[in-house]
């Protein structure tokens, strides 16, 4: 049982993928589920997004997150687009710019975590990759959902504010952030 904190208001409403949007670069992004078993597409999608996890700037990992050998991404991606994980990918045509993920956690809470390519990074795809996530996970009965954030990431910690979140815990070098669906 876990001592976190979620607020008493469910946040507002989310749309659920697919979702196609211009970001502020003037690019067409398309927002998608990923589900291995049902894509017929699967396999080069995962290899997409392999890619962008590699493409990915080592400054802009935390918490040991995403790897950086192939061998890592590729054992790592195994575990959160297999089970019972929530997954929407962001496309530039056929290049990956963003993932987001909702993981099981405890008390049907899920841990959010989002990764935008650099080079796609404050045009927009955050915000929309992390809320077409929500919409769905409340279409697929997700009931709360938490993160964390370093405490020094100001834009992410605005943006997390900005779509609902709260924050719960602020004792260590990390923000906890809480959201009910």
């Amino acid at each position: 049982m876990s001592d976190r904190i979620y607020p008493e208001a469910p946040a507002e409403a989310f749309t659920e993928p697919p979702v196609e949007f211009e970001d502020r670069e003037g690019r067409t992004i398309e927002i998608r589920s990923y589900d291995a078993a049902a894509d017929t597409d699967a396999d080069e999608e995962l290899e997409a997004l392999v890619e962008m996890y590699l493409e990915f700037d080592p400054a802009d990992r935390a918490q040991g997150i995403p790897p950086g050998r192939e061998s890592r991404v590729r054992s790592w991606l195994e575990n959160i687009l297999d089970g019972d994980c929530l997954n929407v990918i962001a496309w530039d045509g056929d290049q990956v710019a963003g993932h987001a993920t909702l993981v099981p956690a405890e008390d049907d809470a899920y841990e959010l975590a989002i990764f935008v390519l650099q080079k796609y990074q404050q045009a927009g795809i955050g915000t929309k990759l992390i809320e077409v996530l929500l919409g769905y996970g409340r279409a697929n009965d997700v009931g709360k959902v938490w993160l964390t954030v370093e405490r020094w990431n100001r834009a992410a910690v605005s943006l997390y504010k900005k779509i609902g979140f709260e924050t719960s815990d602020a004792e260590s070098f990390e923000l906890e952030m809480t959201l009910r669906l």
